[in-house]
């Protein structure tokens, strides 16, 4: 195999400094109006003393907000002096994306999330997740990746589990999500993609916590409630800050998983109408939701059915589907324990 290659981009800041540092990954963007310009993606360091350096992430998708605003909140607010260790913020790390308000990016309408570990010679998005992969990720020792169910799904706020073979690994991913607490855990492989931010920092070795905190396009009060109790805590169980800047636990660790057959499909072009709210128990076979065909009322709706047991985990927002949309997902108690 040939040399990796070089590192696209200027970063202003230097992680080896102390203190609270504010600055910009730069991109070089080349575009019809603007010849030598650069994409600045927003990046923050606070540095102190010794400890754990922990990756913190918001706006891997564009239309996801809790995240980025708890960790904006962090990098104003936060006294460098409760630092023990460095943390390394990139709040809005899909710029293009976040601008935009889009899941994927304006440039080149790539998912940010389906593109590690990147490539340093690929497009804008494809060049960010390589400087995340291979710039912090080996500076890391834990990394969390702040989501929502963006502009297309309504999710129950949760902690996510990234599954790893490596039982110390896992024990500790465990550790922390759980510390996170969220009104449910739940463990999500993707589908078993391995092009995720957080697959690619497990497979670096660092401890990882996903979220998903709810969605629809919005901002959710009670996700982003959640979301700066949830930063803290687990800043708090690394030993990056104090144990008392932790909240008291207000959930019981609830442990799902989605299973392989937890999505219902559409396999029609129409507007879906729901059964079931979120968080309510179905069953396998049970009718899910029916499509309707607005545009020709006299053919009857085609319903939709669960293909397993558990609670509505996630519902499409958007009314209108075609065939492939995700309109529900459902979480299914987890086969193994918490241990």
């Amino acid at each position: 195999m040939g040399a990796k290659a070089k590192q696209i981009g200027q970063c202003t800041v230097d992680f080896e400094k102390n203190g609270k540092q504010i600055g910009f990954f730069n991109l070089p963007l080349s575009v019809h109006d603007d010849a030598w310009g650069v994409v600045r993606v927003p990046l923050a360091q606070i540095k102190n003393g010794e400890g754990p350096t922990v990756i913190l992430e918001g706006g891997n998708h564009g239309d996801e907000y809790e995240g980025p605003i708890a960790l904006g909140e962090m990098i104003r607010d936060l006294d460098p002096g409760l630092v023990s260790g460095r943390l390394i913020f990139i709040p809005a790390i899909n710029l293009p994306a976040v601008v935009a308000a889009r899941r994927t990016s304006p440039i080149d309408d790539l998912n940010m999330n389906r593109t590690f570990p990147g490539d340093p010679r690929g497009t804008t998005t494809q060049q960010i997740s390589a400087f995340v992969n291979d710039v912090l990720f080996p500076i890391g020792d834990a990394f969390l990746d702040l989501h929502s169910g963006g502009s297309s799904l309504d999710i129950i706020p949760s902690s996510v589990i990234e599954p790893v073979d490596d039982p110390v690994q896992h024990a500790k991913n465990i550790a922390a999500v759980t510390a996170f607490d969220a009104p449910m855990i739940v463990v999500i492989d993707n589908r078993g993609d391995p092009r995720t931010a957080t697959a690619s920092a497990a497979r670096a070795g660092l401890t990882v916590v996903g979220t998903e905190m709810a969605g629809g396009g919005t901002v959710s009060l009670d996700a982003v409630r959640i979301c700066r109790r949830g930063v803290s805590n687990v800043l708090a169980h690394l030993g990056a800050l104090p144990a008392s800047l932790a909240s008291p636990q207000e959930n019981e660790p609830l442990l799902y998983e989605i299973p392989g057959d937890g999505h219902v499909i559409a396999g029609d072009d129409g507007v879906f109408e729901p059964f079931h709210r979120n968080g309510e128990t179905v069953r396998a076979g049970q009718p899910a939701g029916r499509i309707h065909f607005l545009a020709d009322p006299g053919r009857a709706p085609v319903e939709l059915h669960y293909a397993v047991d558990g609670i509505v985990y996630a519902r499409r927002q958007p009314g209108r589907v075609r065939p492939g949309n995700c309109c529900l997902v459902v979480a299914s108690p987890y086969r193994s324990s918490l241990s």
